[in-house]
């Protein structure tokens, strides 16, 4: 298991989405998900409409970068359309298997992937066909009722050749530490290809290791 730091790692609220927060996620070896618009034709990092001033996506990047290998995997959650051509450029020169956008709009999925951006598709109990599933590099398995993600679905998944990853429930306001004593004896956390997006990933680390 390879845990992603939902908008870094943080102790606060207002840390997260800095460029403090992804710098402390690298230095551990986590991977990062964090949410990325433009404003005034720069890719900025923020889940709502930007403001002035907010942190550039390129800068993370350049900070994922000092990391070498070391910094896990970059997910890209896509919060507007038309972003492609200035998040392939900023990838530039990265390994492509270490980073994957996801959640933007399905005519907008279609220009990462014939852009050969690596793409999750959505899985979860209202979506429950992925959508470019045979172009996807790997899935988005959410869940926002609590009932949606097993070990199953994770290993079907896994075994049509795809990464995983998964929501941790306290993304949707849900106990994390009761899911996780449950999902702990699953065996398909031993893939490297199965990724937990989690608020808490240094915990993670310990649960699933």
């Amino acid at each position: 298991m390879a845990p992603l730091a939902h908008r870094g790692l943080w102790l606060a609220p207002d840390q997260r989405n800095s460029l403090a927060a992804f710098r402390d996620a690298f230095s551990l070896g986590c991977g990062v998900e964090l949410d990325v618009r433009d404003l005034d034709g720069t890719l900025v990092v923020s889940h709502d409409p930007p403001l002035a001033g907010a942190l550039t996506f390129d800068a993370v990047v350049a900070a994922w970068r000092e990391h070498d290998d070391r910094a896990g995997t970059l997910a890209i959650n896509v919060k507007a359309d038309g972003l492609d051509e200035m998040i392939s450029e900023a990838l530039r020169d990265t390994d492509p298997a270490r980073s994957f956008v996801f959640d933007m709009s399905i005519p907008d999925a279609l220009h990462y992937v014939c852009a050969g951006i690596p793409y999750f598709a959505r899985h979860s109990e209202v979506e429950p066909e992925p959508a470019l599933y045979p172009s996807a590099a790997g899935v988005w398995l959410d869940d926002f009722a609590g009932w949606f993600i097993s070990e199953e679905r994770i290993a079907a998944h896994l075994q049509a050749g795809k990464r995983v990853a998964v929501v941790s429930p306290e993304l949707h306001g849900r106990d994390h530490e009761v899911t996780w004593s449950e999902w702990r004896r699953w065996d398909v956390w031993r893939s490297p290809n199965v990724l937990l997006c989690t608020d808490h990933p240094t915990r993670a680390q310990e649960v699933f290791a």
